[in-house]
């Protein structure tokens, strides 16, 4: 696997074409647009719906460790496979997957660096075919919730020296200006932000071609804003994706000891009543980054 990042957790797109028949891989695509796996996907590879497979179809929540279990077993995925994830947006909800299976003990894991959109522009092998593959008897974890933040926790931590908030949307979203990205259903009934956040956004960790930056750029990029790795951060988005992003940098890409994910972010915060909210603009080193989905 590459060598990139704190342990090993990303691979080339190099890598993933030299390794397109190795059996013990599994590559899966995740994507924002549910229909992009359809129109082209990397030879073998499988697919995550985030919608409808990786949220419990009634109340809100991740899927349960039972329902994973059934998923990774029809889909062939056994516990010893390398799941090598990717996605449209930057790798937007192959971060979020990369979570979920780790929150449930996968200890095998990786992104492949810059995504669908890096694999596409540089005219790799694409098909329409889906495989399958032996069905197995996978078995998660129970979950790791040193992972994952709940509201009660992130309100009982606002104003706490010793724990950074990031708020990782776009900066009209932190200010409340809008409250989702421009065709993004998911909403809340308030906008702004936790107090204290500071607005790094997740797009801010990445080049023009979906890489991850150094991680001496990265390193400065949250430093900067005094997220520090002797704090416990939380990350937090609109609904979990673009926060997973966040989470999957501080953690395996600098090394921070004790990151987060705030799933249930704003689309929770912002409609509980008497949330705290502030509004006051960000910084101007954010510009003005936009989160609106891209075809990929």
């Amino acid at each position: 696997m590459g060598t990139q990042g704190h342990t090993g957790v990303l691979v080339s797109t190099d890598w993933v074409q030299e390794h397109l028949n190795d059996p013990t891989i599994r590559i899966v695509e995740v994507d924002v647009d549910t229909t992009a796996y359809e129109q082209g996907h990397i030879p073998g590879a499988l697919a995550f719906n985030w919608q409808t497979q990786l949220q419990d179809p009634i109340r809100r929540d991740i899927i349960s460790k039972h329902d994973l279990e059934r998923l990774l077993s029809e889909l062939g995925i056994g516990n010893d496979h390398l799941i090598v994830l990717y996605g449209d947006n930057n790798n937007w909800f192959a971060a979020y997957a990369f979570w979920l299976l780790r929150l449930y003990g996968h200890e095998r894991l990786a992104l492949m660096d810059g995504g669908r959109k890096k694999w596409l522009a540089e005219g790799r092998p694409i098909t329409t075919e889906v495989l399958r593959y032996p069905r197995t008897e996978y078995r998660a974890k129970d979950p790791d919730l040193s992972l994952r933040a709940f509201y009660p926790q992130v309100r009982e931590r606002i104003g706490r020296p010793d724990v950074a908030l990031v708020d990782v949307r776009s900066p009209q979203e932190y200010t409340g200006e809008i409250l989702a990205p421009p065709g993004l259903m998911e909403t809340a009934q308030r906008g702004g932000h936790i107090p204290g956040a500071r607005n790094i956004p997740w797009s801010t960790a990445v080049r023009e071609d979906g890489t991850f930056k150094s991680p001496e750029e990265l390193r400065q990029l949250y430093t900067s804003q005094s997220v520090t790795p002797d704090k416990e951060v939380i990350a937090y988005c609109r609904i979990g994706e673009r926060s997973s992003h966040t989470w999957f940098v501080l953690k395996y890409l600098l090394g921070y000891p004790n990151v987060r994910n705030y799933d249930g972010s704003w689309t929770e915060w912002g409609n509980i009543v008497g949330a705290p909210i502030e509004r006051e603009a960000p910084t101007a080193l954010h510009g003005g980054t936009s989160d609106a989905p891209c075809p990929q």
